[in-house]
């Protein structure tokens, strides 16, 4: 079956997050596609929309049977329905796990630059956050093992955000990398709480391994956040799963979720999540596609039009992160500026933290046609600022 992905998709007056822009600006920053979702999804609702009653909803077995057979088949990890708590999104579930697996003034660390909602998650519920930053060479990240080991062995460490596949930096972590990681953690008596909603968003030639199939010991010492939502477009649906092996520390879980109140779907959860993991493959694939030769292009561009901007080496997802350091050390600055002069809005890196201030990040998951106004926006917008034309914003 073929798809439009090509499609310029409209979507202004629909409550948008990323959308909620003056007529003539264009968002590329939050992780949000422009793309109509799978078909077989879209049916799926239609089928219940037609039911006409939206009472409460219960979480049936064929929600269970469809995640443990996707993760089985598409990523080769046996996961039982045992292990299964449904969610109403990874980030409530994060900061519901923060709240309920450590307590008030502990040491929660993550590697940056990372998703800064785990920012978030640790600071508003009273934590600490601790950072082992990334080494970065030769446009790719690597993990700064010494100082990742000195910040787990303090005793005031007691739980690890992990993000797999990493945002923003586009890495898919291998298997001996993660099992250095969770023995790190296991040795230290730290938990291991690993964000992999990206994880069918790799590119071609790197497969995603969860952090919980690399060892029997890691497992049970791990948490797994996954959800349908990044790879099928389902963010405003709100649906989730927590997967956690170890019966105790998955009743804590589940007792915090309940107690929290974000362990109930809304009518349509289940439906996507069914449709997506038993139906969604077919369209799934050709995103993929989609997204490298999207992916391909603009580093063509960027090589041809902005040499001095470099993106660096990513496998997964559809945020580029690309560094700016030619131009400014501090993109704050730089985003504020394109944006104003151009629309085009994208993320300064520093709220990723890290190094991430001389980055931005660009979502590249649109239309063809959408994706090059943007970075003819982005020409402009760095051609401008880099000549001087950017008044007190210098």
């Amino acid at each position: 079956m073929n798809y439009d992905f090509d499609k310029l998709t409209n979507r202004f007056e629909t409550n948008s997050y990323k959308w909620d822009v003056g007529p003539d600006e264009l968002p590329m920053w939050v992780a949000d596609m422009d793309f109509e979702t799978s078909p077989a999804i879209i049916a799926a609702f239609q089928q219940r929309l037609d039911h006409r009653i939206f009472g409460y909803t219960s979480v049936p077995d064929d929600y269970y049977d469809a995640i443990t057979q996707w993760w089985g088949k598409r990523h080769q990890f046996h996961v039982t329905k045992e292990w299964i708590m449904f969610c109403t999104g990874v980030v409530p579930a994060i900061s519901s796990i923060v709240r309920k697996m450590t307590k008030a003034g502990d040491n929660v660390l993550v590697l940056a630059p990372v998703y800064n909602i785990f920012y978030n998650s640790i600071v508003n519920n009273q934590r600490n956050v601790i950072t082992s930053e990334m080494v970065y060479k030769d446009l790719r990240y690597t993990i700064d093992f010494d100082d990742l080991e000195e910040k787990l062995a303090d005793p005031e460490t007691t739980l690890m955000i992990f993000c797999n596949p990493h945002n923003p930096i586009g890495k898919v972590w291998d298997k001996e990398t993660l099992q250095r990681i969770g023995n790190l953690c296991i040795k230290h008596h730290v938990l291991i709480l690993s964000d992999e909603i990206h994880c069918d968003l790799t590119h071609p030639g790197h497969p995603y391994t969860p952090f919980a199939s690399v060892s029997e010991e890691i497992a049970q010492n791990s948490i797994t956040c996954v959800a349908p939502t990044k790879a099928f477009n389902l963010a405003g649906i709100q649906s989730s799963s927590i997967i956690v092996p170890n019966p105790h520390i998955r009743q804590l879980v589940n007792r915090g979720i309940n107690t929290d109140e974000v362990a109930e779907p809304n009518v349509f959860a289940v439906e996507a999540a069914i449709s997506a993991f038993t139906e969604g493959e077919p369209w799934l694939m050709s995103l993929l596609d989609y997204l490298m030769a999207n992916k391909q292009f603009l580093e063509q561009y960027l090589s041809n039009e902005l040499p001095e901007l470099r993106i660096i080496h990513s496998e997964a997802t559809y945020l580029a992160w690309i560094d700016c350091g030619a131009v400014t050390a501090d993109t704050t600055t730089l985003c504020e500026y394109i944006r104003r002069e151009t629309g085009l809005f994208v993320s300064e890196g520093g709220v990723f933290g890290g190094n991430g201030r001389h980055f931005i990040r660009l979502n590249y998951a649109c239309p063809i046609g959408r994706l090059e106004d943007g970075l003819q926006r982005l020409k402009k917008g760095i051609q401008a600022y880099s000549s001087g034309k950017s008044g007190d914003f210098l």
